[in-house]
């Protein structure tokens, strides 16, 4: 591969990559990839089109076959790639071992089970998929290509919901405003979230983009957010960012900066809420009543650890919780209950403490204001069902990626919003949106893979 050629990866940009003759076995990789990313992305555009109901299901056989196909098939991997590989597995491995003992231990139907691995190994799965790929630098470009692509349309579907279709101004379809997500409870959050995601990827690794472009893509995915009322979108992104420049703290007098910079925006922000009408949702969580140990948001938010330790039968449930979709996750908070009627047939259980979390949120006033009130956030899911080991497992996986996935500090800020988001609502088991960021995140591991043996060849050549 000559230079010329390789200086090309270090480039973001829409328009079509340049074609390559197709190689057997790298087109077909990441073409399955990309079909697995579809199934996942746009299920609920399917189904406005009166594709049956089964179709949000399909994402969970695609993605693990496409994994499957691309372990058996990829050739000429460095062994980089087979190291992270194997890792990864490892930590998947363990988490199927907690997930089948907790379902043992509580009688969880085999459907739960495998529901509940899949969304919550669904993005560490793709990610080992992109990983693997031994992607040339051709079909890298247009791999990354169509996932730009896939969202941007959220955003385009979302300024078409707001501007033309004008979904908003309809009574109970203020949160309407959901791009791909069309229909789904969260979808405003998810839109929002998978916009804001994108923007952040291409404002720092479109280099070769002019300034006031990139800037205009963050613009138009902030206006997303405004549009869909997705506040804690932006808290979850802050929440990320705090965190990763505390990580990377070295110098204390530029870390002062940032904190007197922050407490000024912070300030700014407070002040524009009550000035700016746009911004007045923000104004829901400022209520310091409700915050102390006996304020409302507080017995809301933790309802969840006060119900579910009423069901332990034995100290084994401290350890693997009362079993996958039988608390507060994706699984159990809902999904179950919507698709019933396909998944009971398949032995799908359920346990009263679900309801029972359901009812403290319609008891409580602040239950319709906010999903940042909510109960059923992420970290509360996996330890209700999958308890404490469950929550080791997930967080050893998330070390192997942060440790040998996330080479940037981007992609580890983009991990890290995941993770705040898990504080918030369901997002660690929305499809929609965690496998959007795992292929960036394993976008960005391919491209400084590239931009590495872009290194290699011009310190080679120079040495000639």
């Amino acid at each position: 591969m000559s230079l010329n050629k390789l200086n090309m990866s270090s480039t973001i940009d829409i328009a079509a990559p340049t074609s390559e003759s197709k190689q057997k076995g790298y087109v077909t990789n990441t073409n399955l990839t990309l079909w697995a990313i579809i199934s996942a992305l746009f299920p609920r555009v399917l189904g406005a089109l009166k594709f049956p109901s089964p179709i949000n299901f399909v994402h969970f056989l695609m993605v693990p076959f496409a994994c499957g196909v691309v372990l058996f098939k990829s050739r000429g991997q460095t062994r980089k790639q087979a190291a992270i590989s194997k890792s990864l597995l490892l930590g998947l491995f363990l988490f199927l071992i907690v997930t089948v003992s907790s379902a043992l231990l509580n009688q969880a139907g085999v459907i739960n089970a495998v529901l509940s691995y899949l969304l919550l190994m669904e993005p560490f799965i793709l990610i080992l998929t992109i990983v693997a790929i031994p992607m040339t630098l051709e079909r890298f470009q247009s791999f990354r290509l169509w996932i730009f692509r896939f969202a941007i349309m959220n955003t385009v579907f979302a300024f078409v919901q707001h501007y033309v279709q004008r979904l908003h101004r309809f009574v109970g379809l203020e949160d309407n405003i959901k791009g791909l997500y069309i229909g789904q409870g969260a979808g405003h959050v998810l839109g929002g979230s998978v916009a804001i995601t994108f923007a952040a990827y291409y404002f720092v690794n479109a280099k070769n983009k002019p300034l006031w472009f990139r800037f205009a893509i963050v613009v138009a995915a902030f206006n997303h957010i405004i549009m869909a009322d997705a506040k804690q979108v932006l808290i979850s992104f802050i929440g990320g960012y705090v965190i990763l420049y505390l990580i990377n703290v070295k110098d204390i007098k530029k870390t002062l900066f940032y904190i007197i910079l922050g407490i000024v925006f912070l300030s700014v922000f407070w002040w524009a809420i009550f000035q700016f009408e746009f911004l007045a949702p923000y104004r829901t969580w400022i209520r310091p009543e409700i915050y102390g140990p006996d304020g409302e948001a507080t017995l809301l938010k933790f309802a969840t650890f006060r119900l579910v330790p009423q069901h332990f039968t034995s100290p084994l449930n401290w350890i693997f919780g009362l079993g996958p979709g039988h608390t507060v996750g994706r699984l159990g908070g809902w999904m179950i209950g919507a698709y019933w009627d396909l998944l009971a047939p398949l032995d799908a259980t359920i346990h009263p403490v679900s309801a029972q979390v359901w009812a403290a949120v319609a008891a409580s006033w602040l239950g319709d204001q906010s999903s940042m009130f909510s109960p059923l956030f992420g970290w509360a899911g996996i330890w209700g069902d999958l308890g404490i080991a469950g929550l080791v497992a997930y967080f050893y996986i998330g070390v192997i990626v942060w440790r040998d996935v996330c080479i940037t500090d981007l992609s580890k800020y983009l991990i890290l919003t995941v993770f705040v988001f898990g504080l918030i609502f369901s997002q660690l088991e929305e499809p929609g949106y965690t496998l959007l960021v795992a292929s960036l995140v394993g976008v960005d591991w391919q491209e400084q893979k590239h931009k590495e043996l872009l290194r290699q060849q011009q310190k080679a050549e120079a040495m000639l």
